[in-house]
């Protein structure tokens, strides 16, 4: 039979307020962490309503990414009143916001905090030509302006009056005439081969969709639609290069290559034809 311990009335009044003690250490612990927690996130409260938290101005947004517009166009798009609290501003609306302005394809907006202010970074559009559109005014044809735009290599167009503050540097040098739409379905196919060529292209005219016109260091060239055997006849372009040396290129009114099978050239008062293989 297993021996029983007897324990003393003095050992069991010592345990109890061993015990006591320690739940009232617990407790006094628990409280001071809660003041301490407490405590550090009022002060953190009291740190970010400080005014030093605010957005004073355009100069606080920070703009990367752009390269034709300017960080002023970019931050007046914004459309933030100042003063404005760092912590009132709402990142994701702003960053819809300037994914809608014409030219801008990708936007980002976070908060800095050292020092406060906003980061801002877009991605826009890569524009490969100026465009010139004629349209009419009042519905008289007598009565036309030019909008001017810029063009990419998608047919993605925007207007140049709202955005006036690109640089005329970052402005692409060929020129396209016409309508952007009418063009688009092949805008693409047809600027990488001019890209290619070795002949210089000015200008790309689409008033008439049924036949393009390229203004080229050669002169005038026709190629007609742009569905048409379209790589054909910006390969046969490349060819004739060499006409200078055939022909007086000071009386050439234009270059016909609507027909791949024939180069015809329209000189002063007459029409001449070359070969095609060998122009």
């Amino acid at each position: 039979m297993p021996e029983i311990l007897s324990v003393s009335p003095t050992d069991l009044e010592i345990r109890r307020e061993k015990l006591r003690r320690h739940r009232k250490i617990q407790i006094i612990g628990a409280i001071w962490r809660t003041f301490a927690l407490t405590g550090l996130a009022g002060g953190l409260l009291w740190f970010l309503i400080q005014p030093v938290w605010v957005l004073k101005s355009k100069k606080d947004i920070t703009v990367s990414g752009n390269q034709l517009l300017s960080d002023e166009a970019i931050q007046s798009k914004m459309q933030l009143s100042y003063p404005k609290s760092l912590w009132r501003v709402e990142p994701n609306r702003l960053s819809a916001s300037l994914k809608q302005q014409p030219g801008v394809t990708q936007a980002s907006v976070t908060r800095r905090l050292f020092p406060p202010g906003l980061k801002v970074k877009v991605s826009e559009i890569v524009p490969v030509a100026i465009t010139r559109t004629a349209i009419k005014t009042n519905g008289d044809s007598k009565n036309q302006k030019t909008i001017s735009g810029l063009l990419d290599i998608n047919g993605v167009w925007v207007s140049l009056e709202n955005n006036k503050s690109i640089q005329a540097s970052r402005l692409p040098t060929l020129e396209f005439i016409g309508s952007p739409a009418s063009c688009r379905s092949v805008w693409k196919q047809l600027y990488q081969a001019i890209d290619l060529l070795t002949v210089k292209v000015m200008q790309v005219d689409c008033q008439d969709p049924s036949n393009i016109i390229l203004k080229t260091e050669l002169g005038l060239v026709h190629i007609g639609s742009p569905t048409s055997k379209l790589p054909e006849k910006i390969k046969l372009l490349a060819k004739i290069r060499r006409l200078p040396a055939k022909i007086n290129m000071d009386q050439i009114e234009f270059i016909d290559l609507t027909n791949t099978e024939t180069i015809l050239v329209q000189m002063n008062h007459k029409l001449v034809q070359i070969d095609s293989e060998n122009p």
